[in-house]
């Protein structure tokens, strides 16, 4: 029989995890990231030999934005991947990197991972650019030399429920309502033949419903929705990628909605979207709100959903600094440069804010941000590994009582602020 010393203590360890009645629940806070890497080479595998060597610069300056933000769930854009041993991926969040202490930071572990095939660099087997071949970055189903270049990885502190997931790489866009399918200015027809709207799909890379299981959030899970529409850019007078662009960014809009008949995910199965479930879209979207060459409501399609809360706008004051530094691309832009996600005057183009996170109602902003410090700020070395700046917002998701008390205890602070001595999560 069990020790009356052993029932006390069980006794109390019981009370001291039972919810009083009428206590309220305290709410979970997270941090969570989108940001653009630009961590692709010229070639299959190039990346994961990089990565697998200590002593990439990029990779470190990285590694070093990531430990200063320190944020909870991050999707990473533009990140190769590569089919076989998953060896970049590894290589990038091991010890050489992520796990390793960067300009004297705590080093960061992610113990979950989501990394879904993308359709950048998969042939479609048609002639998709009419040049009169069936070869190339242009006849892919996404601009790329090979498959996986341009990929997407999505980086989690918490338990990712794969059953719950799903990726949406082969959505035909002419399956899409309202398609904006390019016209061939001089014919007045379709751009694209009937044989290539046949089998083109519409996500660039693709679209993710990446299910996550938030400590303390009661079960309810968070829904990331995860993707990188095609550049509104590099095309003709038909306007092809800046319709898709549109279109993609109208594919989220959709699944928010909660449009019937249109969602089936890569292995076959139709999915109903969450409309009920707490969801953060994330992403490089190609899109600005007011400035750019994209189609004209592009981003509007999301920042105007009646289920998303864009009422808190990201800013940083590296931003600002940067537009002032090119006023000859610059100068005549409407939008806000203090909102601006990418970095583009050194390249002879205007910068603009690109990447989003976008929360549904019901989940509270706390605060947020662009990574973006000026010079002689700690990390404003590191940020030029990339063209585009991590985005960065704190939110605050409801509890139920029961779950109130195991809560993320990660604290928050500015990114521009000295990293607390925080040991990483334990890897699983």
């Amino acid at each position: 029989m069990p020790s009356r010393i052993f029932l006390a203590a069980m006794t109390t360890l019981l009370a001291a995890a039972t919810p009083v009645r009428g206590e309220e629940s305290k709410p979970v806070r997270l941090r969570v990231a989108t940001y653009n890497v630009s961590m692709y080479r010229d070639g299959p595998f190039q990346l994961a030999s990089e990565l697998f060597q200590e002593g990439s610069a990029q990779a470190t300056r990285i590694a070093e934005v990531l430990q200063r933000v320190r944020p909870d769930i991050v999707l990473l854009n533009e990140f190769d991947r590569d089919y076989e041993k998953d060896w970049a991926r590894r290589g990038f969040m091991g010890r050489r990197y992520l796990q390793r202490p960067q300009a004297g930071l705590e080093p960061i572990v992610y113990p979950h991972f989501y990394y879904a095939p993308v359709n950048t660099g998969v042939s479609s087997g048609i002639d998709l650019d009419r040049d009169g071949q069936v070869r190339g970055p242009n006849d892919a189903f996404g601009f790329g030399r090979y498959p996986g270049q341009y990929g997407m990885l999505l980086l989690s502190r918490f338990p990712i429920d794969h059953e719950a997931s799903h990726a949406f790489s082969k959505l035909r866009w002419i399956d899409t309502s309202d398609a904006k399918l390019p016209i061939d200015s001089e014919t007045g027809e379709h751009y694209y033949s009937e044989e290539a709207l046949n089998v083109f799909r519409l996500p660039s890379k693709s679209f993710w419903d990446v299910c996550v299981r938030v400590p303390g959030s009661g079960g309810q899970p968070l829904h990331l929705l995860c993707s990188h529409p095609a550049p509104p850019v590099f095309d003709g007078p038909e306007d092809r990628n800046g319709k898709r662009n549109f279109d993609e960014i109208g594919l989220v809009a959709k699944y928010l909605s909660g449009l019937p008949d249109l969602f089936v995910d890569d292995e076959g199965k139709r999915v109903t979207p969450p409309t009920d479930e707490p969801c953060v879209v994330l992403g490089d979207l190609n899109a600005d709100p007011v400035d750019g060459d994209g189609v004209a409501g592009a981003i509007q399609q999301l920042l105007e959903h009646p289920r998303i809360d864009s009422s808190f706008t990201p800013t940083s004051r590296g931003g600002a600094a940067a537009s002032l530094a090119t006023p000859e691309v610059n100068g005549a832009h409407r939008g806000d440069p203090a909102a601006d996600t990418a970095n583009f005057g050194g390249e002879g183009y205007a910068n603009l804010r690109v990447d989003y996170v976008l929360p549904t109602r019901g989940i509270r902003v706390i605060d947020g941000g662009v990574y973006w410090p000026v010079a002689g700020e700690p990390g404003a070395e590191a940020i030029g590994a990339t063209d585009h700046r991590l985005v960065w917002l704190d939110l605050e998701l409801p509890a139920t009582p029961c779950d109130a008390a195991n809560k993320p205890g990660l604290p928050r602070r500015s990114p521009t602020s000295p990293p607390p001595a925080l040991a990483p999560p334990a890897p699983r």
